[in-house]
C-alpha cells in the first residue's frame, strides 16, 4: 500500500466537540472504529459523523469487536485508507483498534 505514515494517525474516543480541532489540524477524513454503544455515554458515530459532515470532512464507520477483525472489516478499511482524502484520523476507545486495523490492512 501507498499510504504514508504521516497521513494517517489514530486517537481514543472522540467527541462531537474535537471534531473542529480535528479539522483545524488539517484532517479530511474519520474513520471510527468503535462499535456504538460499547461503552454507556460514549458519542454515536452518526453525532461524530454530523459534524464532521457539517466541516466538510469525511466520516466511514467500519466498527470492529476488539479481537474480532475479520476479513471484511480489513479490507473495508483498506479502501477507506485508499479512497478517502488525507491527511485521515482513525479512533476507537484507545487508538490499539485503529492502528491493529492499519497494520493489517497494510498486509492487503
Amino acid at each position: 500500500m501507498s499510504e504514508k505514515p504521516e497521513d494517517f494517525s489514530v486517537s481514543g474516543q472522540i467527541s462531537p466537540e474535537d471534531v473542529a480541532e480535528i479539522a483545524k489540524a488539517g484532517f479530511k477524513s474519520i474513520i471510527c472504529n468503535r462499535p456504538d454503544g460499547e461503552q454507556p455515554g460514549q458519542p454515536t458515530f452518526a453525532e461524530i459523523e454530523t459534524a464532521a459532515s457539517a466541516l466538510g470532512l469525511e466520516a466511514r464507520y467500519i466498527p470492529v469487536i476488539p479481537g474480532q477483525a475479520g476479513p471484511d472489516e480489513v479490507e473495508a478499511f483498506a479502501a477507506a485508507i485508499k479512497e478517502m482524502p488525507k491527511p485521515l484520523l482513525a479512533y476507537c476507545r484507545s487508538g490499539a483498534r485503529s492502528n491493529m486495523m492499519f497494520q493489517l490492512a497494510q498486509g492487503e
